[in-house]
């Protein structure tokens, strides 16, 4: 019953953009930490950006600073990364983790749920 949902993924070319959507089920994503990170094939984990639940810490990795951005609609119950100027070395499985307590963080994070990903290629 508790989880994350991740869309948004596809194919894109360079310099395009694309929005990924976790979307929780069975819980308030309002009231969780959420982070987004990736993987690409044959390559360790990498945080790309977390926000609290008050929306009021926001990181990002260095390399998708300025080019990244993560935000909340409580709404609608979801939490995006809108990407813009994507680049090939942004290819990876996209997935996101959501955490009840503890602080935003990209580096060995806690969380309590995680989605299945959702698979960005950026290529010509």
């Amino acid at each position: 019953q508790l989880q994350l949902v991740e869309s948004g993924g596809g194919l894109v070319q360079p310099g395009g953009s694309l929005r990924l959507s976790c979307s929780s089920s069975g819980f308030q994503i309002d009231h969780y930490v959420v982070g987004w990170f990736r993987q690409a094939p044959g390559k360790e984990r990498e945080g790309v950006s977390c926000i609290s639940s008050l929306s009021g810490n926001i990181d990002y990795a260095d390399s998708v600073a300025g080019r990244f951005t993560i935000s909340r609609d409580n709404a609608k119950n979801t939490v995006y990364l809108q990407m813009n100027n994507l680049k090939p070395e942004d290819t990876a499985n996209y997935y996101c983790g959501a955490a009840r307590f503890g602080p935003c963080q990209l580096e060995n994070p806690h969380m309590d749920f995680w989605g299945k990903g959702t698979l960005i290629t950026v290529s010509s």
